[in-house]
């Protein structure tokens, strides 16, 4: 295999940390361009270093001194800055890890996509927020986007060889969340603390609030539809507590194909590094026999209206994505500081999609003006919910 050049926008964060952990076992196979992380200076740098990477890039400008510091005498360039990201998204490496979590992630994955080469998509903000402007870019360079997302990764290689008119519908799996069993009146009491404790993935803080309200599901219905060019009816959503079956594929000859593997995050960013080879990981193997038993169940709507809220944004069409996904942040934000109820952040997303309506969203700069008055409205709607 040829040595690959890669650049990782977001390494500091858990899919960026588990990227780094696969290229630094093997080393001959890839040689980093650069690296950006947020604010974490001393990771960063521990990284820059044991990779040899070319540059590293923090996006706070205000560590510029303690990363510069870190990487004396290592060879490794150092800059920080919006500007700086950008350009470490520009470099051209052939394939480009955009993991930065949140609207920050927008203008870094669509830099890449311009650059022509192949994208491993993370960031869901980029086909959520501002999937016409995404698409449009990968389509005018040329470049390939792979998804890392476990579903939907699961889903890309499920569909492998086979004709895009012959599927009928896919489903992605969903573990439930920490409040999968939970009664109406015990999520209502819920703190950050009971919402951050997934019984299966371990994430970030946000994703896993979303996990624990499936907002990331509804994310997920809505970055699947622009993925595969499916409609709403064709994305089925089921709960699968074990995490062994990620997504799966049905065809119009009643054919099902799954893709299974242990709930590890190095397998799909595995697939995408090496695609369309495969790569060797450290991953846990799937013991079945040990498993016992896969259970599936349709999603609580009403426990989790959540998916509801999603899947009206997708047929809305036009901004209500991106409006849905900006009140989203600030809502989980609100909670987290204990300003509204766990059930408060979806009635904070309803009620500023209610507010807004349909809007345009075809530029980059739509995009972020509704993501900025989505935002602000949500933080209206959250102070009420907290009065």
């Amino acid at each position: 295999m040829a040595v690959k050049t890669v650049t990782v926008l977001g390494s500091t964060g858990s899919v960026g940390r588990s990227t780094v952990d696969l290229l630094l076992a093997s080393p001959d196979q890839f040689r980093v361009v650069a690296l950006v992380g947020n604010r974490n200076a001393a990771l960063l740098a521990e990284q820059a270093r044991v990779l040899h990477a070319e540059l590293a890039v923090c996006a706070d400008p205000s560590m510029h001194g303690e990363l510069q510091a870190a990487l004396a005498g290592s060879g490794v360039r150092v800059a920080c800055g919006a500007a700086a990201v950008l350009e470490a998204a520009r470099l051209g490496a052939e394939w480009t890890m955009a993991a930065i979590t949140g609207i920050a992630g927008l203008a870094p994955t669509l830099a890449a996509a311009e650059a022509g080469h192949t994208v491993a998509l993370a960031n869901k903000e980029a086909l959520v927020s501002a999937g016409n402007v995404m698409l449009r870019a990968v389509a005018a360079a040329g470049a390939t986007l792979l998804p890392v997302d476990s579903e939907h990764n699961a889903i890309f290689q499920a569909l492998a060889g086979s004709p895009r008119l012959a599927l009928d519908k896919i489903v992605l799996t969903a573990s439930g969340g920490p409040f999968r069993l939970a009664s109406r009146a015990d999520m209502l009491a819920a703190t950050p603390e009971m919402a951050l404790r997934h019984p299966v993935w371990s994430m970030g803080a946000k994703i896993t609030i979303d996990s624990a309200t499936l907002f990331n599901k509804g994310l997920e219905v809505i970055e699947a539809a622009r993925l595969f060019g499916l409609a709403s009816d064709q994305i089925e959503v089921l709960v699968h507590p074990q995490s062994i079956v990620h997504g799966m594929a049905y065809f119009s000859d009643g054919s099902v194909l799954a893709q299974l593997g242990a709930p590890d995050m190095r397998i799909p960013i595995a697939h995408a590094l090496a695609w369309p080879a495969r790569l060797a990981t450290k991953a846990p193997r799937l013991d079945l026999a040990a498993a016992g038993r896969l259970d599936f169940a349709p999603p609580d709507e009403v426990r989790f209206p959540a998916l509801r809220l999603a899947r009206e944004a997708l047929q809305a069409g036009g901004g209500a994505p991106t409006i849905l996904n900006g009140a989203n942040e600030v809502a989980v934000a609100a909670f987290l500081q204990r300003r509204i109820g766990f059930l408060d952040i979806a009635a904070v997303v309803d009620a500023v999609l209610n507010r807004m309506g349909a809007r345009p969203a075809d530029t980059l700069a739509q995009v972020k003006e509704l993501d900025t008055q989505a935002r602000r409205c949500a933080g209206e709607m959250a102070a009420a919910h907290a009065a």
